[in-house]
């Protein structure tokens, strides 16, 4: 038999022996393409409560506990736990089988270390923070959280199932300066994040984590089997026109629209090689943030009048407009939630602009210029800054409304400088409902000044007192007393302005299944077909 050579093949020939020699090869990949809401730029999760963020966060690194559709919290990379009688010490053993991405397992010292940083940045993490003695791992599967005093959310926060999430990495990155960004992307996640592909404003791509061992119950929120189905992820960042995001979909370009432009929700919905999965039970709440460092909103009635002039129909029409898909809601805990409350909240409810006038006239307002900023690039809440700037000017207000990409307004929003020094008076934005529907998950409830971890800083000190009393509350009857007295206190000072609840649809391909409710943005567990 004559032996065939190399230098005998043609090149097609050496082509299709090429790829029968490598079925994995790059053209035989499952992948799954994906236009997110918005630009990925800041890569630490801790660093910042943009989504963007926490999204890919949820990418790379695992959590010790989840929580479920329902709100339940349960366990994720903790295999067990024991809570001493007292309810001081709390020892946790990890699963078997947790490893990260550069082959080093994952140890209780990691999970200290991380937490640690988590805990000067989040609301929750912080609040927690308040009753830790110290943590340690007397052993390499174990870490133990040793309270001053009981409190009656260890769980709760451990098992946060958003911004901030509290995710582990590896000790030596998690030693990060809180307040600085980490360098290092390595998690233990399901997904790989390749550092190499990475290009802001163009594309982020995640590979399947081949080593990661999933929990054997099915997903449910960040719960469960984060079970890995394609090979691939990538995020197209540069796909920011609405139109362009739909018609891409429909030629098969791109497999799931992430955030839907409401104004294409009807096409999507009639075109029967698309669909609209359901991915949440409780939507997003709109707010309006204060900066209470400066003039003119560093007065409370100031901040009052403008409770006062924010109609939430207004805004609510305005962005959203499909009737379905909004609703106002005068809870700061998201209504219908187990806090849910109207406390307070007739300032906003019952008022209207001739109200918020006299409020304004009444407040010693001096023409301060309002720095409104608005982003240019997020479909979702793009309007808002104009129906405020609008409603402002109505109340009495001057407007400075400044325009941005959102990640430049993440970072500017994160600056204490005065409004015509670089800073701000005010942005809006959207939180998912498990961010907001308790006093200490959500952010801007903490009103310790400039030790709030979150933007905008507000600070009052009956308002932190009873949220403190919350904190160590382990009944619900109690707790929900305590809850309708801070929600109360909270529109009394302006903490922010709750702007009403809705509904962001996700569009994707019939070819696309796996999916679950988890109120966020997750690509585990999906299939293309």
């Amino acid at each position: 038999m004559k032996m065939i050579t190399r230098r005998m093949l043609g090149p097609v020939a050496l082509v299709a022996a090429a790829l029968l020699a490598a079925p994995g090869a790059h053209a035989q990949e499952k992948v799954l393409r994906v236009v997110p809401h918005s630009n990925l730029a800041v890569l630490d999760p801790i660093w910042t409560t943009a989504y963007m963020s926490r999204n890919h966060g949820y990418m790379i690194y695992d959590t010790l506990f989840g929580t479920d559709e329902n709100g339940r919290v349960k366990p994720q990379m903790v295999e067990s736990w024991v809570e001493s009688p007292d309810k001081r010490l709390w020892t946790f053993k990890l699963r078997k089988g947790l490893e990260f991405h550069d082959g080093k397992p994952v140890t209780g010292e990691d999970v200290v270390a991380s937490l640690q940083r988590w805990g000067k940045r989040d609301a929750m993490g912080s609040a927690l923070m308040q009753f830790v003695q110290r943590m340690d791992s007397p052993a390499p599967d174990t870490f133990r959280i040793f309270l001053g005093e009981a409190c009656g959310f260890v769980l709760e926060a451990l098992g946060k199932p958003s911004s901030n999430v509290p995710f582990i990495m590896p000790k030596r990155i998690a030693e990060t300066d809180a307040f600085k960004q980490i360098e290092e992307h390595i998690g233990s996640g399901p997904f790989v994040f390749k550092r190499d592909e990475f290009k802001p404003g163009d594309k982020a791509v995640y590979t399947r984590f081949a080593k990661y061992v999933p929990r054997s119950e099915p997903p449910s929120g960040t719960t469960g089997g984060k079970r890995v189905y394609v090979d691939r992820v990538e995020w197209n960042l540069a796909l920011r026109d609405a139109q362009a995001q739909v018609s891409a979909l429909q030629k098969g370009e791109i497999d799931i629209i992430e955030a839907l432009g409401f104004d294409h929700y009807e096409t999507v919905k009639g075109d029967k090689s698309l669909q609209i999965p359901k991915w949440s039970n409780l939507g997003l709440q709109y707010i309006a943030r204060f900066n209470h460092l400066h003039k003119p909103f560093d007065n409370p009635k100031v901040r009052q009048a403008v409770i006062a002039a924010f109609n939430q129909e207004a805004f609510l029409r305005a962005q959203v407009g499909v009737k379905e898909l909004y609703k106002p809601c005068g809870s700061m805990f998201i209504c219908g939630t187990p806090y849910g409350s109207t406390a307070g909240s007739d300032i906003q409810l019952k008022s209207n602009m001739k109200k918020a006038q006299d409020l304004l006239k009444a407040s010693g307002y001096d023409g301060t210029p309002i720095v409104l900023m608005k982003p240019t690039d997020l479909a979702s809440i793009q309007k808002l800054p104009d129906v405020a700037a609008q409603l402002l000017r109505q109340a009495g207000f001057k407007v400075d409304l400044q325009a941005m990409d959102w990640q430049t307004l993440v970072g500017r929003r994160a600056k204490k400088d005065a409004p015509d020094k670089g800073g701000w008076n005010m942005f809006l934005t959207a939180w998912q409902a498990f961010d907001v529907w308790n006093p200490i998950a959500s952010a801007m409830m903490d009103t310790r000044g400039e030790k709030s971890g979150w933007f905008g800083w507000a600070s009052d000190e009956k308002l932190a007192e009873l949220r403190n009393q919350f904190m160590r509350a382990t009944d619900e009857a109690t707790k929900k007393k305590l809850a309708e007295q801070i929600h109360a206190r909270a529109f009394e000072i302006g903490t922010h302005v709750p702007l009403g609840e809705y509904s962001q649809p996700v569009a994707a391909r019939r070819n696309i299944s796996g999916f679950f409710v988890h109120n966020g943005n997750i690509y585990w567990n999906l299939k293309k077909d």
